[in-house]
């Protein structure tokens, strides 16, 4: 099985049900999880929330929170896991807010740099990973499979 139908299958057998909210990612979370039969069993909603008025909009991010830690940090991440796991009442929810490039990438912030928030059955984890410079796909697809890889040993 591949990972994402490892997760698919541990929501089931939790009677789980997942919700993703992403930004750099575009949808490719939520689009590898209906890849797999019967997703729909597991997936309530996935919503994609590049600009940060929709995030604040769609999922109750705090506006002090992006003007204090900046749109891609732990903080605005884990407001969305939250935001989109309170709004579809589901058990999990995913935020990813990052970095693609290739351009956009500061210092502090480098290209590759993406925050992950996992709302896991009442249970904030935050993350974040530095993919590197290695173009907007690969950065794209690299987050993609650290969620998967994450839920597999969370759930």
């Amino acid at each position: 099985m591949n990972k994402e139908e490892i997760v698919v299958q541990k929501l089931i057998d939790k009677e789980y049900h997942i919700s993703c909210a992403e930004s750099c990612t575009g949808g490719m979370l939520a689009s590898r999880i209906v890849n797999v039969p019967n997703a729909s069993m597991v997936l309530d909603a996935s919503i994609v929330t590049y600009a940060n008025a929709a995030k604040i909009k769609y999922l109750g991010v705090n506006p002090v929170t992006i003007d204090t830690y900046g749109v891609v940090s732990e903080q605005v991440a884990g407001e969305m896991a939250q935001g989109i796991a309170k709004e579809q009442q589901a058990q999990v929810g995913i935020g990813i807010s990052g970095i693609a490039g290739p351009s956009g990438g500061t210092p502090a912030k480098p290209v590759g740099m993406v925050c992950f928030g996992i709302y896991l059955a009442g249970r904030l984890l935050t993350y974040t990973m530095q993919f590197g410079n290695i173009g907007r796909l690969a950065v794209r697809e690299k987050s993609v499979d650290f969620v998967f890889d994450k839920l597999i040993e969370l759930l």
